[in-house]
């Protein structure tokens, strides 16, 4: 499986923020991703640098009914291909059925296994909150090619194009990619996020606050419609 592996040096190099990650190429990984018990990016184990950061600032991303009796959280990796997988099955027919219709609220979280997996985070929430899940999309649509594009300067230039679609301007990109406290505040704001519900795989969910791994949409369906009743 595929962990996320300690953290060499936190970094920001180039063009563009980012961490420098000890990094498994995405063309190598499994379909399943799993989280060392010491989770990577520990930004948090430098008090004094990292003093500043407001984690409250990151806000959560949604869909769906924001009063629904059900809240589903996911916890998935840009970079992860069975999140790739999710969202192109399991999470349509979720949102047909049950995010669209208004039975639940459901809350997307990043999880940074690598830079690349940062880079996109940073780019589609410089989108904003209407074009976010839209861009997740495009992110899971395209990620074989924009996570096999080669070296680094080809990654980010993939997910420059992906910004570009969703219509941002080549200036507001490049201030998201350089915006280097919120880069740090990203690491952070997941390491504590997934910390706290103990997510050790991705995707995991966590529905009415009982985490769950990976599932089928019948599997899903059948939690929900239990706790919707």
């Amino acid at each position: 499986m595929k962990r996320i592996l300690p953290l060499v040096a936190a970094a920001l190099v180039g063009v563009g923020a980012y961490f420098l990650f000890v990094y498994e190429p995405s063309n190598s990984a499994p379909q399943t991703a799993a989280v060392t018990s010491n989770a990577s990016v520990d930004v948090a184990d430098n008090a004094d640098e990292n003093a500043d950061l407001d984690t409250a600032s990151i806000p959560d991303m949604m869909i769906g009914n924001q009063d629904a009796k059900v809240t589903v959280i996911e916890y998935a990796s840009y970079t992860c291909p069975h999140c790739a997988s999710f969202h192109a099955g399991t999470y349509k027919e979720l949102k047909r059925d049950y995010i669209d219709t208004g039975k639940i609220n459901f809350v997307f979280r990043e999880v940074y296994f690598d830079r690349y997996g940062l880079w996109a985070s940073m780019i589609a929430r410089c989108a904003g909150p209407d074009k976010f899940f839209g861009m997740t999309d495009l992110m899971f649509k395209n990620q074989s090619l924009w996570t096999r594009a080669g070296e680094p300067a080809a990654i980010i230039d993939e997910l420059r194009k992906i910004g570009r679609l969703a219509g941002m301007d080549g200036d507001t990109l490049e201030a998201c990619l350089n915006d280097d406290e919120k880069a740090k505040t990203l690491v952070a704001w997941y390491q504590e996020k997934a910390g706290a519900d103990n997510i050790d795989s991705t995707p995991s969910f966590v529905i009415n606050d009982k985490k769950y791994s990976n599932m089928s949409f019948v599997e899903m369906s059948g939690i929900l419609d239990a706790a919707i009743e």
